[in-house]
Order: C-alpha cells, then sequence, then structure tokens
C-alpha cells in the first residue's frame, strides 16, 4: 500500500515563491512515476509536471520556466518548486503516484491524469 501525504501549500502574493512537498511511503518501486497536478473549482484536474525515475521531465506549457518537479529518493519525498507565481495558479495542488515501468507509460498516467495514488490536496492562492 502507498500513502502520499502532500503539505507546502499557502497564501502568497504575485511574483512570490511556495515549495510543495509530498512524502511517499510504501512500496518504493512505485514512486518511479509521479506528478504535480491542480484544480480549481468547476475544471478538470490538470497536470502540472511529471518525473519518471530519476529522469525525465514533463511540464504543462502554463507552468514551464516557473516551477521545477525534483525527488528526494532517500527521503521518498517528491518537490514542487513554484516560483514567480501568478493568480491564475491558484489551486488545489495534488501529487500523485504510479505504477508505470516505462517513460512512455508515466506519460501516459500524467497527461490522462490516471495515477493510482493520490495524496490530500494542498491548497495555493497566489493574490495579486
Amino acid at each position: 500500500q502507498v500513502q502520499l501525504v502532500a503539505s507546502g501549500g499557502g497564501s502568497v502574493q504575485a511574483g512570490g515563491s511556495l515549495r510543495l512537498s509530498c512524502v511517499a511511503s510504501g512500496n518504493a518501486y512505485s514512486m518511479r512515476c509521479m506528478g504535480w497536478f491542480r484544480q480549481v473549482p468547476g475544471k478538470e484536474r490538470e497536470g502540472v509536471a511529471g518525473i519518471y525515475a530519476d529522469g525525465p521531465i514533463r511540464y504543462a506549457d502554463p507552468v514551464k520556466g516557473r516551477f521545477t518537479i525534483s525527488k528526494d529518493n532517500a527521503k521518498n519525498t517528491l518537490y514542487l518548486q513554484m516560483n514567480s507565481l501568478k493568480s491564475e495558479d491558484t489551486a488545489m495542488y495534488y501529487c500523485a503516484a504510479g505504477w508505470a515501468s516505462t517513460v512512455t507509460m508515466c506519460d501516459s498516467e500524467f497527461w490522462g491524469a490516471s495515477f493510482v495514488y493520490w495524496a490530500q490536496g494542498t491548497q495555493v492562492t497566489v493574490s495579486s
């Protein structure tokens, strides 16, 4: 069984920064494919950033150049560093992990938001 616990959300002014953390417990193999997602009321959950093992990284176009996804395997922790935040980044943020065993499968899970394990959300509010 895998459990994910996300934290680090908060309120910040536009242009500010936040770092989200997601601590994973359970079967470490499932941590190879992980990602961050966000959702605002009335809209579908969307992928923000995804990572497979320590390699390929995917970013949604709206966050490219501003957000950075990273992993600390020793701590079983996934991070999302968010810089130059904008009001449109306001959302509930979720981390997730999947069983994908290849980059292609991980991409499919990320862009399809079809991960198996999900953390509770952490709210990010950016005021302009």
